[in-house]
């Protein structure tokens, strides 16, 4: 039961534009399924979905693994929905974002395993990338820049 609401989750934020966890349980309440704001609040969590920016509203979308085709395709969309900046300060890349949108983004890049990342931190719209030196920091943004242009 668990793996077919998630299913039918996923489906539902491919589908619709869905704002709030609410929006989110009445629709899969309208179709059958006994669900509470705690239970889709979990799924939420255990689907690994995040809020972006689409069509001048906050959604809900998966940033889960698919094929390496739809996961670079995701991961260029978040950055280039998301990123207003990027600048190096020594070993950190400090990547500016549009507000509410840092945690996305951070995970877009956390799922994409750079090698010079030791560790990130988000914010509400700041991401800092920490890397083991300037040069490494340089080669992240020169990446990370190179993807987003296609």
């Amino acid at each position: 039961m668990k793996k077919t609401r998630q299913d039918r989750i996923l489906s539902l934020i491919e589908e619709q534009d869905i704002e709030t966890q609410e929006e989110l349980a009445r629709q899969l309440q309208l179709e059958g399924y006994s669900v509470t704001q705690a239970t889709v609040s979990r799924d939420i969590k255990s689907l690994q979905l995040t809020k972006m920016q689409k069509h001048g509203k906050m959604v809900y979308q998966s940033l889960l693994k698919e094929s390496p085709e739809r996961d670079l395709e995701k991961f260029v969309r978040v950055m280039r929905d998301g990123t207003v900046s990027m600048a190096v300060a020594g070993n950190i890349l400090v990547i500016k974002t549009l507000s509410g949108m840092a945690n996305g983004v951070a995970m877009a890049i956390d799922q994409h395993h750079f090698s010079e990342i030791v560790g990130s931190l988000a914010g509400d719209d700041t991401i800092f990338c920490v890397t083991s030196g300037e040069k490494d920091s340089q080669a992240l943004k020169d990446s990370i820049e190179s993807l987003m242009r296609g």
